[in-house]
């Protein structure tokens, strides 16, 4: 009851002086409703940094096959044949982190289409999965290959915007044929321009196709490389005789596959392996999560025990993490500056107000002393003077800013975001700038004497 009394009797006094009031809360309406803004507009703004940073691969994991040693030398990352497109099935199944991935298959090769030829910097055997990955969005005409081109190795594929330059001079490539490695490609889609990386590479010089397609037809397994490496080196350096039924580097009754057989009847090895698999985490705070677990299943899956080396590797873009990171903890810094100043004016404001307002009612804090009141009781109900203002002022501001980042999102299309924590933490600033700046004035007038404030003129 006492406190609902305090409340009453300060906006009593309150409403004694209103345009004194109104001009008092202006400093923290203006500083609440300028943070809710700064604060809608600055997230929506790192929303749309943070899209842009991710579009770049800040949250792409690369899990590439481990080293492999042959007499004390190490070949380097990636020499190993360790990851399959099982793989691939298998880290989207149990791994939560991971948003999407995609195995993936490289080339290199020219390109021929009639008397033109172009050699580009990727060509990926990829699944539907690599767009996503890439945030690549829509292609620009045609359509992407499907599971069903994957399963039967269909030779279709998507070009970039400089391959479709380079090979069709400005006419459609869709329906037209490419041959990649004296393999006929149907063009089915163009994908839309990316630009350059941020090492200055052309993105848009790509070709993609599926990744059975290329494996088996374009570049064919390792393991089949090898074998026909080892037969085609014995073949050349046997001579065959009429004297010799058997050539000496002919092990078998029957001849091996001529390289032209291979070619046109391509035949899978039990074990398919992919050069890599690219991952995505659901965020770019969730990197380290889905690490953890993409390291967890493959280890189970390659049958590793707990002392031996992984056979793999999984990296992930720390630079543009860290970029992203810096980036967004600038924005939020320069935020936080500007709303404590703002609010830092207003709150001298309040206090400003309430000086004056103790002075003139030194007489009225006297009288009521000297009925009885302590000194605790005047404290209480400048505090609660100042508390109200504030509140007050707090609640017109978000609305103040709330509207504004309205407006500036339509009239000027700049992204905005709601921020609840912004709405929460303006009222406890609010609260707080209130009692921080009113105590001052309050304990002033708490400790006014009786009878020199009822001589006070």
């Amino acid at each position: 009851m006492r406190i609902l009394r305090t409340i009453r009797t300060a906006l009593r006094a309150l409403r004694r002086n209103p345009m004194r009031a109104t001009l008092t809360t202006l400093g923290i309406v203006i500083g609440v409703g300028a943070v809710i803004a700064m604060m809608e507009i600055g997230a929506g703004s790192s929303s749309q940094i943070q899209k842009g940073i991710s579009s770049m691969g800040a949250n792409v994991l690369l899990i590439m096959p481990g080293a492999m040693s042959s007499a004390g030398v190490t070949l380097g990352a990636g020499s190993m044949i360790t990851l399959t497109p099982d793989d691939c099935d298998a880290i989207l199944r149990e791994c939560p982190a991971v948003r999407t991935a995609a195995p993936v298959v490289r080339a290199r090769t020219q390109i021929v289409r009639g008397s033109r030829n172009w050699e580009p910097n990727s060509i990926y055997g990829t699944t539907a999965a690599f767009l996503e990955v890439r945030q690549w969005g829509q292609l620009a005409e045609g359509e992407l290959f499907t599971e069903r081109d994957i399963l039967n190795r269909n030779r279709v594929c998507v070009i970039g915007r400089t391959v479709a330059r380079e090979l069709f001079q400005g006419q459609s490539p869709i329906g037209q044929e490419i041959r990649l490695n004296n393999v006929t490609f149907r063009v089915v889609g163009v994908l839309k321009s990316k630009g350059a990386n941020m090492m200055g590479m052309d993105q848009d010089d790509i070709v993609l196709a599926p990744w059975s397609t290329i494996k088996y037809r374009v570049t064919g397994s390792m393991l089949q490389s090898g074998n026909q490496s080892i037969s085609s080196s014995s073949s050349s350096s046997s001579v065959n005789t009429l004297s010799n039924l058997y050539p000496s580097g002919q092990t078998s009754l029957y001849p091996e596959r001529s390289e032209v057989q291979a070619a046109n009847n391509p035949m899978p090895v039990r074990f398919t392996n992919v050069d890599q698999i690219l991952a995505v985490a659901q965020n770019p705070q969730s990197i380290s999560a889905a690490i953890s677990e993409i390291t967890e299943v493959l280890r189970r899956r390659h049958r590793l025990g707990a002392g031996d080396a992984n056979d793999f590797q999984v990296r992930d873009m720390t630079e543009m993490s860290n970029m992203l990171t810096s980036t967004t903890s600038l924005m939020t810094n320069l935020l936080l500056c500007v709303a404590t100043i703002s609010l830092i004016v207003g709150g001298v404001g309040i206090m400003n107000i309430m000086l004056v307002s103790v002075t003139e009612r030194t007489r009225e804090i006297g009288l009521r002393m000297a009925v009885g009141a302590q000194p605790r009781d005047i404290l209480r109900q400048f505090l609660v003077e100042s508390l109200v203002l504030c509140l007050l002022g707090g609640a017109f501001g978000i609305a103040l800013g709330r509207g504004a980042s309205t407006l500036v999102r339509m009239l000027l299309g700049w992204p905005t975001e709601l921020s609840v924590g912004a709405i929460i933490s303006a009222v406890l600033v609010s609260a707080s700038v209130g009692i921080m700046f009113g105590y001052y004035p309050a304990w002033k007038a708490s400790r006014l004497d009786p009878i020199e404030a009822l001589r006070y003129e």
